[in-house]
């Protein structure tokens, strides 16, 4: 058997959008069922809200959205994971500039925008932190669902 891919989403703070990320990834490779070929995690760039659960608003989006089962801890990236995933995603601008700021030379992850791959060209995955309601995360989660769909249809070519 091969060894399975390994993705890693990143977001600031890891309780917005990095877990909503990570859980759609989940959702969508059990979905296909490619559960073997892929592994996802998330993590934060700065470990402020280390040890937390996601945002209450990311989790009712995932509940609304049929993804029931998500648990998760908020935690830093650390320099390991550039050489334990195959790619890294940012949510925005600032995520990759972080990031390859971060990234020891020779390491193997490909650090990338999530939403390069949305079919949609809804490249940034805006933070909704800051905001009243839930309409971003909602937002986040339908961006994320199609960049993370688009990207598993091109790694089968």
């Amino acid at each position: 058997m091969a060894e399975k891919k390994k993705v890693l989403m990143i977001c600031l703070g890891n309780i917005c959008r990095s877990p909503i990320a990570e859980a759609v990834f989940a959702n969508i490779v059990k979905e296909k069922g490619l559960q073997d070929k892929w592994e996802v995690d998330s993590a934060a760039l700065i470990g402020y809200h280390t040890g937390k659960s996601p945002d209450s608003r990311a989790i009712k989006t995932l509940k609304e959205k049929g993804i029931t089962d998500y648990v998760h801890k908020a935690r830093p990236i650390k320099k390991d994971d550039f050489n334990e995933y195959d790619w890294i995603f940012g949510m925005d601008e600032d995520n990759i500039d972080e990031l390859e700021r971060k990234k020891p030379s020779g390491s193997k992850a490909e650090v990338e925008l999530l939403g390069k791959y949305d079919p949609q060209g809804d490249v940034i995955i805006r933070d909704p932190y800051y905001d009243d309601g839930s309409a971003g995360f909602h937002k986040a989660y339908e961006q994320c669902d199609r960049s993370v769909r688009a990207f598993l249809e091109k790694q089968k070519n």
